[in-house]
């Protein structure tokens, strides 16, 4: 059976309005036609009445022998006839010419012709001039009377066009308004019933369909919408169940690895970082046992570092496990997780895990940078198939783990470098200061004991003097020492730490110092501070040993940049811009200011002092 024909709604209302806009148009352009001829009409009525003024001018110069105004009126009067028998566009000016006005302007002219010859042209007599005139302007009246009544049934016709065109257009607004109504809003007053019912809770509401395309459509897909609309109501409680469990669950394992975050950064060493890990895992993710390896750095051999729900018997017999001896322990690859089904392992394989009643092992990498750590493996009595969220976890839990581990290893690296560094920089100081103090009383010692086996007094006596100031040079270093080593970073500015400096120089050496501050910059950061006063100490020192000096002066700026400058009297050295093997001090300031990426400036002149000037860089 073929479907009716549906047709658009802007076909349906232009079908409606269409034809009584054509008859509008027509209307229109029939009255602007009509209009115009009345202008034309007007101005020739206008024109034909003027015509008349010009023959009682002309019966008046004829009467009084003004000849030269005759002519000049009969040309006018010619004129005049000519504008009226071929019109004029420019005015516009036009005669509604039928056969009335036709022969009416005829007779005019005929008048005329004859009134013309007889009364221009003709015998001075004229006695009957004013009769003459008087049947000429008759005739122009008839023709002005004539052309009235034409212009009379144009106005007529006129009014009626106007009256039509108004008449249409109410039929064409209540035409409008009927198929709009229908059209429209019927279909879709329709909807709108439909939808409030659909809000109501009436999820059967549909929509009877229309033969307007749009509508049809509109019906359509609104009747689709109700039905899927019904069919998610009626699921809608169970789908709600299922995501308020979903997110239920993600938010349990969200809460539980934060909880393995913060356990797994309480922990200070590897070994409670393992068992807190493992004890945590196995509530975390539900499984039966968990067994924490540890992988050498070759990945040859793996450790079992903790464990959580595995029998004793297993775990000692899988303590330590060489590379590919079971299928736990083998380098993984991949790097995700990979399941291993125990029942389906040949028969040659370890059978702890079967003996132990497991069924499946998830065994999940423990990589850092590429690096392979170890693995974790995850025992369930059941055969099972992680799913994709608990597959997510459990790599998202290593993940925690290798990365604990890695923050380990690098505190531990950093603590034994610190360990390092301190007992380096002790055994440096202690060589550069008390061994060489040692040494020069060791040669001493000898010189001592070949003075008395030769029974040489006096040399015995320079020998023992020479002795007593070693050791009280020694004594010296030994306390400065002490003092260097309690120096810590602190929250005082540097020149308060440098005015402690300088008093406990005063007060062990007797030599007088001076602090001259000449401006002040960004406070020092702590560890710059220290090596700072390492330095700054140590020159003091060189002066207290070698400069035999009587004043000292410190001199500081802070802008642009830091700038320190120790400056003493004493005895000065040949500074030939190499450090040689005598001047340790120096050597010991030059290594700490490349430390912090300071410039160390050392200028002096034998018997004129020295000066030690330490730069910082910008920061």
């Amino acid at each position: 059976m073929k479907s009716p024909r549906r047709w658009s709604l802007a076909a349906k209302l232009a079908m409606v309005g269409m034809p009584l806009v054509l008859l509008a148009m027509v209307a229109i352009v029939v009255t602007l036609w009509v209009s115009f001829q009345l202008d034309g009409g007007a101005a020739a009525l206008n024109e034909a009445g003027r015509m008349r003024m010009q023959a009682y001018r002309l019966s008046l110069s004829v009467a009084q022998g003004r000849q030269s105004d005759v002519e000049s009126q009969v040309q006018a009067f010619d004129r005049s006839l000519s504008l009226l028998r071929n019109g004029n566009a420019a005015r516009p000016l036009a005669v509604p010419w039928n056969a009335a006005t036709t022969a009416q302007f005829a007779q005019v002219e005929a008048h005329w012709a004859n009134y013309r010859v007889r009364w221009t042209h003709g015998p001075s007599d004229r006695s009957d001039l004013e009769r003459s005139t008087h049947d000429f302007v008759e005739s122009i009246d008839d023709f002005v009377k004539g052309v009235e009544v034409r212009l009379a049934e144009w106005t007529a016709l006129l009014h009626l066009l106007h009256t039509s065109v108004l008449v249409m257009l109410i039929i064409w607004v209540l035409g409008v308004l009927v198929g709009t109504y229908t059209l429209v809003l019927e279909p879709v007053g329709a909807l709108h019933r439909a939808i409030r019912k659909v809000q109501s809770g009436d999820w059967n509401a549909r929509v009877a369909r229309e033969r307007t395309l749009e509508f049809d459509d509109l019906a359509q897909g609104f009747n689709g919408l109700a039905l899927h609309l019904q069919q998610l109501y009626q699921s809608l409680e169970t789908k709600v169940q299922e995501k308020t469990a979903e997110l239920q669950e993600k938010h349990e394992r969200l809460e539980q690895l934060y909880g393995v975050t913060a356990l797994v950064g309480k922990a200070t060493n590897l070994d409670d970082l393992a068992h807190a890990f493992t004890r945590a895992v196995q509530r975390i993710a539900k499984v039966d046992a968990v067994a924490l390896r540890w992988s050498d750095q070759a990945n040859q051999r793996y450790l079992i570092l903790a464990s959580s729900g595995l029998p004793q018997a297993m775990v000692q017999a899988e303590n330590c496990l060489d590379a590919g001896e079971c299928y736990c322990g083998r380098p993984n690859t991949q790097t995700g997780m990979v399941v291993i089904p125990i029942h389906s392992l040949p028969k040659d394989s370890y059978r702890h895990c079967e003996r132990a009643g497991f069924g499946v092992i998830y065994s999940v990498p423990i990589q850092m940078q590429d690096r392979l750590l170890g693995e974790v493996n995850f025992f369930f009595h059941k055969e099972t198939q992680p799913s994709p969220a608990e597959r997510a976890l459990l790599e998202a839990l290593n993940s925690q783990l290798a990365s604990a581990m890695e923050n380990l290893r690098h505190t531990a690296l950093e603590r034994e470098e610190a360990v390092s560094g301190e007992r380096h920089h002790l055994s440096r100081e202690l060589h550069d200061s008390i061994a060489q103090s040692l040494a020069f009383l060791k040669i001493q010692v000898n010189l001592l004991r070949e003075a008395l086996r030769a029974k040489d007094a006096e040399q015995s006596q320079l020998v023992l003097e020479e002795i007593d100031e070693g050791v009280r040079e020694c004594y010296g270093d030994v306390r400065e020492l002490l003092m260097h080593f309690r120096t810590r970073t602190n929250t005082e500015d540097i020149i308060p730490a440098l005015e402690t400096t300088l008093r406990k120089f005063e007060h062990q050496t007797g030599v007088h110092t001076q602090l001259e501050v000449q401006s002040l910059g960004a406070p020092l950061a702590a560890d710059l501070q220290i090596q700072v006063l390492h330095i700054l100490q140590e020159a003091l020192s060189n002066v207290r040993k070698h400069a035999r000096a009587s004043q000292v002066w410190l001199t500081v700026q802070g802008q642009p940049q830091w700038q320190f400058e120790v400056r003493d009297d004493g005895l000065g050295f040949e500074a030939d811009g190499e450090l040689s093997e005598t001047h340790v001090g120096l050597g010991i300031m030059s290594e700490r200011a490349q430390r912090i990426g300071a410039q160390l400036n050392i200028m002096s002149t034998r018997h004129e002092g020295t000066r030690v000037q330490l730069v910082l860089s910008r920061p």
